[in-house]
């Protein structure tokens, strides 16, 4: 798939057009964008502080599912109960805002800021955010707790199909069971 097929199916599986393009970092098991890599300085100029962005539309859904259940208040609350998961949380948000921060220009302002999903802190503000930094390899505990609720993405249907040159959504995916 080229890029600019690439760009277009994320837009597809978003459902809105991208605001820069985007570099494919994880693909499913039908080659089709999982985690894309988001430029920290969108082509308006904009600051943009979330560096790996989902766009799978299973994993989406089934953690807005989580979010909706409390997750993210769940995931705070056990944070603070594990001392080695808040030490490895702040290096990954520490490792998050520096792999972005190397990719600007140090005149550029104004700049993104915070770590993982933009979080000002050590919490958590984003489960996909999360998902998508632990799916592409890096250590984020979150992530993997989140990881067994979301996976195995195994659609039997691609969620988006290139038609004349475009990504549009594929009317026979149905989440898989």
């Amino acid at each position: 798939m080229s890029s600019k097929d690439d760009d277009s199916v994320v837009a597809a599986q978003l459902d809105r057009e991208l605001r820069s393009s985007v570099e494919v970092v994880s693909r499913c098991h039908l080659d089709l964008p999982v985690v894309v890599g988001v430029p920290p300085i969108l082509d308006d100029g904009t600051p943009f502080p979330t560096r790996w962005w989902l766009t799978c539309p299973l994993s989406r859904l089934r953690i807005d599912r989580l979010e909706s259940a409390g997750g993210v208040s769940a995931m705070d609350r056990y944070l603070k109960d594990r001392p080695d998961w808040q030490e490895r949380m702040e290096q990954a948000h520490d490792r998050y805002a520096t792999e972005r921060d190397s990719l600007i220009d140090n005149a550029t302002e104004p700049r993104p800021s915070g770590g993982i999903a933009g979080t000002a802190g050590d919490g958590v503000k984003c489960l996909h955010a999360h998902y998508a930094d632990s799916r592409i390899g890096h250590d984020n505990p979150v992530g993997e707790s989140v990881a067994p609720f979301v996976e195995p993405l195994n659609c039997t249907q691609p969620c988006v199909v290139v038609a004349d040159g475009a990504g549009v959504r594929n009317p026979e995916w149905i989440e898989p069971r």
